[in-house]
Formats: structure tokens, sequence, C-alpha cells
């Protein structure tokens, strides 16, 4: 078993299991795993925070899913290829988490992907000043399964002009 389809293995299980998970009572009564897309390591992107030009200072104001907001801090840039496309992403930073945050949008949301968007967490970058950004790993908010959560629904410079088919996919068990 691949380490990536232990960790899917075991988010299944404590979406089942646990009373912490997001998904209310009545959803886990009838939960039989949450669906994804198959591991691809073309996802897989190892590169440059680029921090030259970002405003690594600017307050960013992220509107939630239940219409408050939650207040990041630009890391840096990082620049890729889909299917020889050009995309970059930004990643966040936050006072309460070590690791940045990747919110984004791409051309799967609403179709194949939770509407709002999907996030991910990347450890900073090493010494070498890359990052690893594997979208194996998004993953659909909360709210994504239970709207009572509320969630920072991905700025604009997030909505990326490719697809991501990578991570997980929508989740049918919402009323």
């Amino acid at each position: 078993m691949s380490e990536l389809t232990e960790f899917r293995a075991s988010k299944d299980a404590f979406f089942r299991d646990q009373p912490r998970s997001p998904l209310t009572s009545e959803q886990r009564a009838s939960f039989e795993g949450l669906a994804y897309f198959p591991e691809d390591e073309g996802l897989v992107i190892r590169g440059e925070l680029e921090t030259a030009g970002v405003d690594r200072d600017e307050r960013i104001a992220m509107q939630t899913t239940t219409g408050g907001e939650q207040v990041y801090r630009r890391a840096g840039v990082v620049r890729f290829e889909i299917d020889g496309e050009s995309a970059k992403v930004t990643l966040f930073a936050s006072p309460d988490m070590r690791e940045l945050f990747l919110p984004f949008r791409d051309r799967t949301s609403g179709s194949e992907t939770y509407g709002a968007g999907r996030y991910l967490e990347v450890e900073p970058p090493g010494p070498d000043g890359r990052v690893l950004v594997d979208f194996n790993l998004a993953y659909n908010p909360y709210c994504a399964y239970n709207p009572e959560w509320s969630c920072p629904i991905p700025p604009g410079e997030n909505w990326l002009p490719v697809s991501i088919r990578a991570g997980e996919k929508t989740f049918g068990g919402v009323e």
C-alpha cells in the first residue's frame, strides 16, 4: 500500500468513526469513503517559493463561507506547468500555522471538485528556498461536508486556469 493510499484510508476512518469528523452523525452512518482522483506524480511540484515582488506584509482578508473573514499574509509564489499550461499559486502564512496555506480553485471546481475550492498545507521552504506542492493531497474544506463549518474562500489570485485532477473530488453526501 502506498503512503498516499494509507493516508486516504486513515482519513476515511477518521471521517467515519470520530466525533470530531466534519460529517454529521447521519452522514457518518452511511459513509463509505471519500472520492479521490488517482495518484499523479506529475502533480507533485517542487519549486522555488518566489518572494521578490511579493508584498509579504499586506494583510489578506479571505472571506469565509459563513460571511466572516480570516486574515493571512502572502508567503510567496510558486510557478509550474500542467499539461503545457503555465500556472502559479500564492502560498499564505498565518501566525497560527507552521505550514503555509494554499487555498485554490481550478477548472474542476464546481464539477469534479468542491465548487468553493480546495486546500493544501505546504511545508515552509528548505534551505534551497524550494517547497513541495503535492496536489495529490488536495482536500476539501470541512464546509464541503457540513455547511455549519466556516472556511476561507480561495482568493482570485489562486483561481487557476488549469485542471488539477488530483486529491479529493466532490463529496456527494451534503444535503
